[in-house]
């Protein structure tokens, strides 16, 4: 069993390698061989498929933009990265719904609106929308609401800086609101 985990990780790592070299085809045959991992992983501990789906897709996201950056240490412990970047983004996950729950106890939804109504959205339109958007946009916004990173965060990670990562997240949310109305 240790040979096998040891043939998977040496593969794993030469994918890595390719990746911070440039290699696209190796990006896509690493999401390929990963994703169900972390699938699988976000199952056991978010118990929600669409969740679970989410969460692959951020993590292979995070994961992708550090290699191409060679921002991951130590490519030979590539697994090891991953489930830290799940476990990170479920942590971040949990600490903004509790923050979103406890600011709704207590202040409540805004006038003429309740938290309920505030959710019914068509996700599978949400989902289009998002996906039809500039790769950048894409990311700044998972950064900006899934991971709740802050603005100098993502400034660093787009490398622009701050003033401009409000000024993109506006036009991101803005095309965004324009695709669901369109579909509305």
């Amino acid at each position: 069993m240790a040979g096998q985990h040891d043939d998977v990780a040496r593969i794993d790592a030469a994918l890595a390698r390719r990746i911070v070299d440039g290699d696209r085809a190796a990006e896509a045959e690493l999401c390929r061989r990963m994703l169900p991992r972390v699938h699988v992983w976000g199952l056991k501990h978010l118990r929600d498929e669409a969740a679970a789906l989410d969460l692959g897709q951020h993590v292979m996201m995070t994961v992708l933009e550090a290699l191409r950056g060679d921002r991951v240490a130590e490519l030979d412990r590539l697994g090891a990265y991953v489930l830290g970047v799940c476990k990170h983004t479920v942590m971040a996950l949990r600490r903004g719904e509790h923050r979103r729950s406890g600011l709704l106890e207590q202040f409540g939804a805004p006038p003429g609106e309740t938290y309920i109504e505030a959710r019914a959205i068509d996700r599978r339109q949400l989902a289009k929308c998002f996906d039809a958007l500039p790769a950048r946009a894409r990311t700044l916004l998972a950064l900006t609401f899934f991971a709740e990173a802050p603005s100098e965060v993502i400034a660093r990670e787009l490398a622009t800086t701050v003033g401009n990562v409000r000024v993109l997240r506006h036009r991101a949310l803005s095309e965004l609101l324009r695709c669901m109305e369109a579909c509305a």
